[in-house]
């Protein structure tokens, strides 16, 4: 099959491209900059110049292609209204060209689009109301197209995609903790957190692309209900200091961003019982904790990436 990938640069998406290439498949790779094609070309894909806001070089990309997976999200945080009119107009432009060809589109969202308190399945409903509540509209863009002659589909990844080199939520703890001399959860971190590794997540993708029917919605969720605490716990260990519990308030604080102590403080468990007899998806790498012990979550590396990304003195 030929692919064409938007995100394959990202922090999920090179392990998407190598799965893909590795199981015999073609892939052509969004590419905005000569590093991103020169990303896309040492994981043996061509690079196919545009951007997310170049819809006719989407269109063209499609076009081409005996199937779309599309990764890639970005824009204007502080402004969800146009991050959500950003992601729909590039799944429209990348689904017109495959209506009536029952070629498969494959869009990414998230499952803190879910109700938090609750194990969430496949089968229920995003909640509107949710932290993520702007990658709703994505999602029923792309499944709209099932009734189009597209067999598409929407895998909702997991808030921590873990492994090598990972800039995501998890490195934000390890950098706070760092920086505080205390590794912290809020309240009594009992709150569920979903976790998948990005080996596991990968093959996903290429199974959805395989095979996953039209207007499947997948989990790419490895373990459903890891606690905050025992995060907040491994990382104190790791770093040989305390853990302890802080108030909403005061994890902004530690945090160095109110909105990721928000989202450290959801409770978001949610099962991928159906997505794995779905598709024969079995996640076999190594859990979030696992990772933890024995990953590069505590190298000078992963410190100085976490640090660039997350510290608030980076940021002003």
């Amino acid at each position: 099959m030929h692919v064409f990938v938007t995100g394959g640069t990202g922090q999920t998406g090179p392990a998407v491209v190598a799965e893909l290439v590795a199981a015999g498949h073609t892939v052509t790779g969004l590419a905005r900059s000569d590093t991103a094609a020169a990303r896309l070309e040492s994981l043996g894909a061509t690079p196919h110049r545009g951007s997310l806001d170049d819809l006719d070089s989407l269109r063209r990309g499609a076009e081409a292609a005996d199937g779309v997976l599309h990764m890639a999200y970005g824009g204007d945080y502080a402004d969800p209204e146009d991050l959500v009119r950003r992601d729909r107009a590039a799944i429209e432009a990348l689904g017109q060209p495959l209506a009536g060809t029952g070629k498969p589109l494959v869009s990414t969202s998230g499952t803190l689009v879910m109700k938090p308190g609750r194990v969430s399945t496949e089968r229920d409903e995003p909640d509107p109301g949710s932290v993520a509540a702007f990658r709703i509209a994505g999602e029923r863009a792309c499944l709209g197209f099932a009734g189009r002659g597209v067999r598409a589909c929407v895998v909702r990844l997991a808030p921590t995609v873990h492994g090598p080199a990972d800039h995501g939520f998890i490195p934000a703890l390890v950098a706070a903790a760092r920086r505080a001399g205390v590794s912290a959860h809020v309240g009594d971190g009992t709150n569920r957190w979903p976790a998948v590794h990005r080996a596991d997540a990968a093959r996903l993708f290429r199974l959805a692309l395989e095979k996953a029917p039209a207007g499947s919605v997948l989990h790419g969720v490895g373990e459903s209900a890891v606690t905050i605490r025992s995060i907040a716990e491994r990382i104190a260990r790791q770093l040989g200091v305390a853990s302890t519990s802080l108030t909403l308030e005061q994890a902004a604080e530690h945090l160095g961003n109110p909105f990721l102590a928000r989202f450290f403080s959801l409770d978001v468990p949610v099962s991928s019982e159906h997505t794995q007899a779905l598709l024969g998806w079995s996640p076999r790498h190594p859990t979030l904790l696992e990772d933890l012990e024995t990953g590069d979550y505590f190298t000078s590396e992963a410190t100085e990436r976490a640090e660039r990304i997350w510290s608030p003195r980076h940021r002003s």
